[in-house]
C-alpha cells in the first residue's frame, strides 16, 4: 500500500483480479464502485486483471476500467502494485491460486463455492490461518450476504426478533438449463465445476441458511437428478450463461437439481431446492425462516423488500408486512439514494468490497472466512454423499 502525495488522501489497495467473464465483470463493478460511494480507509486501484485470452482480457480490462492485462495468473500475482488478489475463476483453479496469492503476501477474495473439494477447501483454510498470522485476510465471496435486506433480516434474527428459530426454507431455482441444446460449459462439467446446481446456486442457500440463523448445518438427507445426460459441446466462447454449441454431443457430469433437508445445530429443521431447470424461473432465490416469535420471507427478485410476521400481535390485526429496506437505517444504505430508490443485483458486490476493504484497513477478520467457506463445502460434500446412498441422513464433518 503507498501514500498518496496529499494528506488528506487515504492510502491505496492495489486489487488484482484473475478472471474476467461473468463473475470478473461483476466484481470490476464493485471495485470500481465502491470508492465512490463509500468514504473508506483505503482506495482500492484496479491494478492489473489476468485471462489466458491475450485479446479477449485486455478487452475486459479496456471496459472494465483495469490499469493492465496479464495472461498468467502467476505474473499477476508478482506485481507490486497488486496487494489483494480476487479469484473470478472456475473452482478447479480456486485452491492452486488463492494459496499461491496467500503464499505471496497477498489478500484474496475467492468467490463461492470455496473449492471443489473438502480436501482443497482445508488446504485453502490452512494457507489463510498461516497468512492471517503475517497480517493478511481472506474472504470467500458469496455476495448475497450483501444484500442490504437480507443483512437486516440476520440482525433481526440476532435480536431475538423470531425467538428460537423452528424452521428455515430456502430455494434457488433458475431456467438456463431447461433447453436440452444449451452446450455444454464448464459450469456442467465436474472436473471444472465440482458440482452442478448444487455448487452453483445450493452454496448460496447453505451460507445464507447458516448465516441468518448463526448456527451451522449438521447433517442432511438428500437427492439429486441429472436430466439431460448430454449435451452440444461448447463451440466458441459462453458469455455469462449464454452460449452457442456444435453438432457433438459430450456427457455431463454434474447434478442438474438437488433437493435435501437438514437439521441445524439447535435442533432447527431446514429445507433446501437448487436447481436450474425451472422453467420461467430467472433468478428465484426465496426463503423463510419460522421461530417461536415469528417469521421473515425474501424473494431475490424483490430484493428491496423483507416480509416480516411479528406473532407476538393481537391475532385481529397480525400478518406478514412489508419492509421496503432502503431507509439509511438499513444496513448499506447509509451512503446510497434517498429512502424508496431501489438497489439491485450489482450493488452486492460493492457493499462486499466495502467490507473486504474495511477488515484489511482495521486489520479485523473478515466475513464470511474461508473456514466459512470450508463448512459450505462441508455440508455440500454431505448432500452429495447423501445423493449417492438415496437419502440417507449423512453427518456434515464438524470443523476441527
Amino acid at each position: 500500500m503507498e501514500q498518496r502525495d496529499s494528506e488528506a488522501a487515504p492510502p491505496t489497495l492495489g486489487v488484482g483480479m484473475v478472471g474476467y467473464a461473468f463473475m470478473g465483470a461483476a466484481h470490476s463493478q464493485g471495485w470500481r464502485t465502491v470508492g465512490r460511494v463509500f468514504d473508506l480507509p483505503l482506495r482500492p486501484v484496479l491494478a492489473a486483471i489476468a485471462g489466458r485470452d491475450e485479446a479477449a482480457v485486455r478487452a475486459a480490462a479496456a471496459r472494465h476500467g483495469w490499469a493492465a492485462a496479464e495472461t498468467d495468473w502467476r505474473d499477476l500475482i508478482a506485481r507490486d502494485d497488486v496487494q489483494l488478489v480476487d479469484v473470478c475463476t472456475p473452482g478447479d483453479s480456486h485452491a492452486e491460486i488463492a494459496i499461491a496469492a496467500l503464499e505471496a503476501g497477498k489478500h484474496v477474495l475467492c468467490e463461492k463455492p470455496l473449492a471443489n473439494s473438502v480436501a482443497e477447501a482445508e488446504a485453502m483454510v490452512a494457507a489463510a490461518e498461516r497468512a492471517r498470522e503475517r497480517g493478511q485476510v481472506a474472504m470467500v465471496g458469496f455476495n448475497y450476504r450483501r444484500v442490504p435486506a437480507l443483512a437486516y433480516a440476520r440482525r433481526l434474527i440476532a435480536d431475538g426478533r423470531l425467538g428460537a428459530l423452528r424452521h428455515v426454507r430456502f430455494s434457488y431455482l433458475q431456467d438456463w438449463l431447461v433447453d436440452p441444446d444449451f452446450p455444454l460449459t464448464w459450469r456442467l462439467q465436474r472436473d471444472h465445476a465440482g458440482s452442478g446446481a448444487l455448487g452453483d446456486l445450493g452454496a448460496h442457500i447453505v451460507d445464507l441458511a447458516q448465516y441468518l440463523a448463526g448456527e451451522p448445518l449438521v447433517g442432511v438427507s438428500a437427492l439429486a437428478e441429472t436430466f439431460v445426460r448430454e449435451r452440444p459441446l461448447l463451440a466458441g466462447a459462453s458469455t455469462g450463461l449464454s452460449a452457442s454449441g456444435g453438432v457433438e454431443r459430450g456427457p455431463v457430469t454434474v447434478d442438474d437439481a438437488a433437493l435435501f433437508t437438514g437439521r441445524l445445530a439447535s435442533g432447527a429443521l431446514a429445507s433446501f431446492e437448487a436447481t436450474r431447470m425451472a422453467a420461467g424461473r430467472k433468478n428465484a432465490l426465496r426463503l423463510e425462516v419460522n421461530g417461536e416469535l415469528g417469521s421473515l420471507a425474501f424473494d431475490l427478485e424483490r430484493l428491496n423488500e423483507l416480509s416480516f410476521h411479528d406473532n407476538t400481535e393481537p391475532a385481529a390485526s397480525a400478518g406478514f408486512r412489508r419492509i421496503l429496506v432502503t431507509e439509511s437505517e438499513h444496513p448499506y444504505l447509509e451512503a446510497w439514494w434517498p429512502p424508496g430508490h431501489a438497489l439491485g443485483y450489482e450493488h452486492t458486490f460493492t457493499h462486499q468490497a466495502r467490507d473486504l476493504v474495511e477488515a484489511i484497513a482495521s486489520g479485523t477478520d473478515p466475513a464470511p472466512s474461508f473456514a466459512d467457506g470450508l463448512q459450505v463445502q462441508r455440508v455440500l460434500a454431505a448432500v452429495e454423499e447423501s445423493a449417492e446412498k438415496n437419502a440417507v441422513y449423512t453427518p456434515v464433518q464438524a470443523q476441527s
